[in-house]
């Protein structure tokens, strides 16, 4: 596959895309910005290679131009001299040289478009490498916490979790039951507080009162 080839399959891609199907998007990322800075380079090695090339093809019309001049020159010396044998061959020299310089002019305009269009496409592909570094943060971000979200649900929706929490409030229940043997077994063994002697002393008091009043009633019947 051609560089330009590559490059326009590069900049027509849909990041969202790609990420959908990618089974590590964050390394999806990666790569497309590592294949986008990969073909930038080769592109302007190309682009450097275009441009030596065309001021070599530049220096070379010069040089021709230089001697198709000269040539020229030589043509009227020799129609000068009486010399038209030398003047045709200088001319032809010149005619020769002109169909030269013809083909090198064509050849630097090719060049001229070559370099347009190689301007052009680092241009986009600049922007799109641009782009997508600016993006990388925002979707490797989107990528982490959607990988935590769902992680988080498997947890909340794991049937083995649920389990096992049921098996915590097992072991809750029985712990609670036998803090309340222990709690009934201590019952009526610990002694009599403060209080409770008091309210002791109160209830044998109403008792014989109510003895007395009694005792009193059936001595006065």
């Amino acid at each position: 596959m051609g560089i330009f080839s590559r490059m326009g399959d590069i900049i027509n891609a849909n990041l969202n895309a790609a990420l959908e199907k990618a089974e590590d998007p964050e390394k999806m990322i990666r790569l497309m910005i590592q294949e986008m800075e990969d073909t930038l380079v080769e592109v302007r090695s190309a682009t450097a290679k275009c441009i030596a090339e065309k001021k070599e093809r530049t220096r070379l019309l010069k040089r021709l131009e230089g001697q198709q001049i000269d040539w020229a020159r030589k043509a009227e010396i020799a129609l000068e001299k009486d010399r038209e044998d030398l003047a045709r061959g200088a001319l032809a020299e010149k005619t020769a040289l002109a169909d030269r310089i013809g083909y090198l002019t064509e050849e630097l305009k090719e060049y001229e478009d070559q370099l347009a269009k190689y301007d052009s496409d680092i241009g986009k592909l600049q922007a799109k490498l641009t782009d997508a570094r600016g993006r990388q943060r925002a979707l490797v971000m989107r990528h982490r916490s959607a990988t935590h979200q769902l992680k988080t649900r498997k947890h909340l929706y794991n049937d083995k979790i649920d389990e096992m929490l049921n098996r915590f409030d097992s072991a809750e229940q029985r712990i609670e039951h036998i803090e309340s043997e222990a709690e009934a077994l201590d019952m009526g063994r610990k002694g009599k507080s403060l209080d409770d002697e008091f309210r002791s002393l109160e209830r044998d008091e109403r008792v014989e009162a109510e003895l007395a009043e009694l005792k009193a009633r059936r001595k006065s019947e």
